[in-house]
């Protein structure tokens, strides 16, 4: 026991954790997108990074997970229903709460670290959500949203970046609240929009609606004002990788992964980089020739796969197989083989050298 004890104590320890979250972005997806990408398979810059593993997504009843059972999941160490929103599994979906289930990020406030989650989808959708809310019900923005107001830990998510200002603003209105005005009284700067944020901003939220921002010097901000304080941070980034609409959720792969790349540039040898999707989705490569693109021109703007059905099979459908999760950093070796999404949950309480309580 000692000698355990001797050998835990002299693993390098994570100061800070980087989350990355591709919502939809399963193994065939990853591929398709090196081809299309770089015109060859595993060119990726995840593909570079030295630890891997094989992941089920499984949630609790049944073998397909959404979103929000597949997050929960990550950032809890349980698996719960799909629709539920870091809730144990006796939640009924939107009839029942479940006993709310400690988040990493949680885990970060109580210790005094500080925390942010930043996303190109609704900021109260099941991804970030999850991590600072508990819902028995993914479809309760209001609610949900409302959450960062009365944290459980701390003094709650200190950086919040993401999709549906008016959304927010109206289902929050329903329940009372002039949100931007509650935020500002909460300490947090309320910026117009992701381009906005400063990294001078210790506590800020920036809420916006249309089209995808860029993250690359967004995520670079984050970071800098994360990393000022000195007990370290997580962030949590998302980027939507679903194919319904093909081109688009391709060229989102290679946004993040240029986002991974430049990340990992940014920060030391103290942070834990970890990549993973939340589920996997139904694509599958079936045809096309090496130097020819993947995706016609001609059909890009309709998001279909070139030639017809001979090169590519997609849709929004979520599918049950295990997913891959990359990573870099201390505690990044415990990824190999092949594990539950839960234990990504624990490699991460292990990196940072915490138990949970």
């Amino acid at each position: 026991m000692f000698l355990c004890g001797a050998i835990e104590a002299a693993e390098p320890r994570a100061k800070n954790v980087i989350l990355f979250i591709g919502d939809a972005g399963g193994l065939p997806t990853l591929h398709a997108a090196s081809l299309y990408g770089h015109n060859r398979p595993q060119a990726l810059y995840l593909h570079s990074l030295p630890h891997m593993a094989l992941v089920d997504t499984s949630p609790v009843g049944v073998w397909v997970s959404d979103s929000a059972a597949g997050m929960t999941a990550i950032i809890t160490g349980h698996k719960t229903r799909n629709g539920v929103l870091s809730q144990s599994a006796d939640a009924v979906r939107g009839k029942q709460d479940g006993t709310p289930l400690k988040t990493l990020l949680e885990h970060a406030e109580e210790r005094g670290l500080s925390t942010g989650v930043l996303t190109n989808m609704n900021v109260w959708d099941a991804t970030p959500g999850a991590c600072y809310a508990h819902a028995n019900d993914r479809k309760m923005p209001g609610e949900i949203f409302a959450q960062i107001l009365t944290p459980r830990f701390g003094d709650g998510v200190d950086l919040v970046i993401g999709k549906d200002l008016k959304g927010v603003r109206e289902s929050t209105a329903k329940l009372g609240l002039d949100i931007e005005r509650s935020l500002r009284e909460r300490g947090y700067t309320v910026f117009p929009g992701p381009a906005d944020f400063s990294a001078d901003a210790r506590r800020a939220v920036a809420l916006y609606d249309g089209d995808d921002f860029d993250p690359l010097p967004v995520v670079k901000r984050v970071i800098e004002s994360l990393a000022r304080n000195p007990k370290g941070y997580f962030l949590m980034v998302e980027w939507d990788m679903h194919t319904g609409s093909l081109v688009r959720g391709l060229e989102r792969v290679l946004v993040m992964d240029k986002l991974i790349r430049q990340t990992d540039g940014q920060v030391g040898d103290d942070t834990l980089i970890l990549f993973a999707a939340d589920h996997s989705s139904d694509l599958r490569v079936l045809g096309g020739k090496q130097g020819e693109s993947l995706v016609s021109a001609a059909n890009a703007v309709a998001g279909l796969p070139a030639n017809a059905a001979a090169s590519i099979r997609s849709d929004s459908a979520h599918t049950a197989e295990e997913i891959v999760a990359f990573g870099r950093g201390p505690g990044s070796d415990r990824l190999h083989g092949f594990i539950a999404n839960t234990d990504l949950f624990r490699i991460m309480m292990a990196a940072y050298g915490w138990r949970e309580n």
